[in-house]
C-alpha cells in the first residue's frame, strides 16, 4: 500500500510528495496534465519559500527580488526583505524543478484524475490505487474538496486573476505593485528578458483593456507580449475543514483568500511540510490547527488589504499612505516574509 497518495502535480502536490519520500514515505501524484504545469501566477517567492524550495533541494533558475514597491501615479512606497531574497520565478521553470528533485527521490508522477474517493478505517481508495493518506492538492477549484463537501459557500469580494509575460528586460529587482481605481498590477521579473505582469481585479473584461489603468507601466512594456494570457478565479475560497478522515487539503486546495501580498507558493509549501509532520507523527488531525496557525498572519493582512482596495475612495489612500509611513509599510512587508 502507498504511504501517501497526491491530487495535483503542483507545486504543493510535488512539495507534499518530495517531503514525503524525504520522511521515508512512498509516495505517488496523480496529475492530469503534462509536466511542466502552468497557470495563473504571480511568479514572486517570498523569501520563506526560498527557504523551503531549499530544504527541499531545489533550487529553481529566476531572478533575485530585493522587496517590494507601491505605485500609483506620483506616489511611491517600497520595502527590502529583511529575511533573505525573494525569487521571481516562471511557474512552468519552478514546475520542472519540483518534478526533477520529486523524481530523483523515487516519487511516481501518474497521469490520471482522482475522481471518486473510497475511505476505510487503514487506508484511502482512488485513482485505481491505495494509500494510507492522501492529500488533495488538486487547486484552486480542488474537485476533491468539492466532492467531500468541505466546500463553504462564497463571500466577500469576488477578485479574479489574469497573467501575460512581456519580452522586456526588468527594470526593477522589486516586485513593483500598480494600483489603480479597479485593481493591481503585479511585475514580476522572471529571466533576464522577461516580466510576468499579473492582474487582480473585481472586473471581469479582456486582459488587453487593462494596460490603459497603468499609464507608466504600460511605457514600459512597450506592447510586447510574449505568450497567452492565464486565468484564475474567484479567488476567494472558503472551506469548512482541512482535515476528512484520511484525506488532507494542502496549498490552494485548503481555502484561498487573495493573492494580493503573493504569498501563495510560500503557504503552498509551509502546508506541504505542515501535513507530512502530521501523518508522520500519526496525528493527522493535528493539520487543521497547523494550517490555521501558519496561515493565520496571512489570513487577516490579505483580508484587510483587500477589503479596504475594493472600497475605491479608501484604495486610493492605501499607496499615499504607504509612502507616507514608510516604517509601517515595512512591516507589513516583513509580516509576509
Amino acid at each position: 500500500m502507498i504511504d501517501v497518495l497526491v491530487a495535483g502535480g503542483g507545486p504543493a502536490g510535488l512539495a507534499t510528495a518530495i517531503r514525503a519520500a524525504l520522511a521515508g514515505m512512498e509516495a505517488v501524484v496523480v496529475e492530469p496534465r503534462p509536466n511542466p504545469v502552468d497557470k495563473a501566477c504571480g511568479e514572486g517567492v517570498m523569501p520563506g519559500g526560498v527557504r523551503s524550495l531549499r530544504a527541499l533541494g531545489v533550487e529553481p533558475g529566476g531572478r533575485p527580488l530585493r522587496g517590494i514597491r507601491y505605485v500609483e501615479g506620483p506616489h511611491r512606497a517600497q520595502a527590502v526583505f529583511r529575511g533573505g531574497t525573494g525569487l521571481g520565478v516562471r511557474r512552468t521553470v519552478l514546475s520542472a524543478a519540483l518534478a526533477e528533485r520529486a523524481a530523483e527521490l523515487g516519487v511516481r508522477i501518474v497521469p490520471g484524475r482522482v475522481g471518486e474517493v473510497r475511505q476505510g478505517p487503514d487506508g484511502v481508495r482512488a485513482a485505481g490505487l491505495r494509500a494510507r493518506w492522501l492529500v488533495a492538492a488538486d487547486g484552486l477549484h480542488s474537485p476533491v474538496r468539492r466532492a467531500l463537501g468541505l466546500d463553504l459557500p462564497g463571500r466577500g469580494p469576488r477578485r479574479y486573476g489574469l497573467r501575460r509575460h512581456y519580452r522586456v528586460a526588468p527594470w526593477s529587482g522589486f516586485v513593483e505593485v500598480h494600483w489603480s481605481r479597479e485593481g493591481e498590477a503585479y511585475v514580476t521579473p522572471v529571466a533576464e528578458d522577461l516580466v510576468g505582469v499579473a492582474v487582480l481585479t473585481g472586473a471581469r473584461r479582456p486582459y488587453d483593456t487593462w494596460p490603459a489603468l497603468f499609464p507608466e507601466l504600460a511605457e514600459r512594456l512597450g506592447g510586447a507580449p510574449a505568450g497567452e494570457v492565464r486565468g484564475a478565479g474567484p479567488m476567494r475560497q472558503r472551506v469548512r475543514g482541512r482535515v476528512a478522515g484520511r484525506v488532507l487539503l494542502v496549498g490552494d486546495a485548503a481555502g484561498y483568500v487573495d493573492a494580493l501580498t503573493g504569498e501563495g507558493v510560500a503557504l503552498a509549501l509551509a502546508s506541504a511540510d505542515a501535513a507530512v509532520r502530521c501523518l508522520r507523527a500519526g496525528r493527522p488531525e493535528a493539520y487543521e490547527a497547523a494550517w490555521r496557525r501558519l496561515s493565520l498572519r496571512h489570513r487577516l493582512l490579505t483580508g484587510a488589504l483587500v477589503r479596504v482596495g475594493c472600497r475605491r475612495a479608501a484604495g486610493r489612500l492605501i499607496v499615499p499612505a504607504a509612502s507616507r509611513l514608510p516604517r509601517v509599510f515595512a512591516a507589513a512587508v516583513h509580516a509576509v516574509q
